[in-house]
């Protein structure tokens, strides 16, 4: 599948402005991991993986990594992508647990880069790029902010990469950086 047909579909079943741009931020954050962590023949597969992560979230919320199977599978789609896909929904609506590190970067950022994006918007600068990890642990340990933005998941992607959270938040910061203002 190329990046075009990944976007076709994506769009075919996500219309909001908001789900669009996140699976952008989550396709680029994925690239960055994939270089970063020496994956970098496999960065257009990690970036449709993060572009396709959410494809049924808009329409079935209820079925979220559920029906994204159906959906991917009905179009012949690679086993690996629906897998890679399905599986940051672990605990949640399915039991297919990461396994691969890029499943789980993918399970550890997802939500990651939605509390980082509320950050960013409450700075008067409104840039990544002057943000430091500890204004985002300050809003992690607020519950209220963000609130949509599960910390259980977060925390439970670092866990699995075997990475402190403040290594998880200051790559993913790292990542957006690369890409946003």
């Amino acid at each position: 599948m190329t990046r075009d047909e990944a976007w076709e579909l994506l769009t075919e079943y996500n219309k909001e402005e908001f789900h669009l741009e996140h699976a952008q931020t989550v396709e680029k954050t994925m690239e960055y991991f994939a270089e970063k962590l020496g994956y970098g023949d496999e960065k257009e597969f990690w970036g449709l993986v993060g572009l396709l992560h959410d494809l049924d979230y808009e329409q079935f919320p209820d079925e979220h990594c559920i029906k994204s199977q159906e959906i991917m599978r009905e179009r012949g789609l690679d086993e690996r992508l629906i897998r890679a896909t399905a599986s940051h929904g672990y605990g949640i609506t399915v039991d297919i647990k990461p396994e691969h590190e890029m499943e789980k970067v993918l399970f550890a950022v997802d939500e990651l880069t939605g509390l980082i994006g509320a950050v960013v918007l409450m700075r008067p600068s409104k840039s990544v790029q002057d943000l430091e990890v500890k204004s985002v642990k300050k809003k992690f340990k607020s519950k209220n902010f963000a609130a949509g933005c599960s910390r259980e998941v977060i925390q439970e992607g670092a866990d699995m990469l075997g990475w402190s959270l403040d290594e998880l938040i200051e790559q993913t910061i790292e990542a957006l950086r690369t890409f946003q203002d």
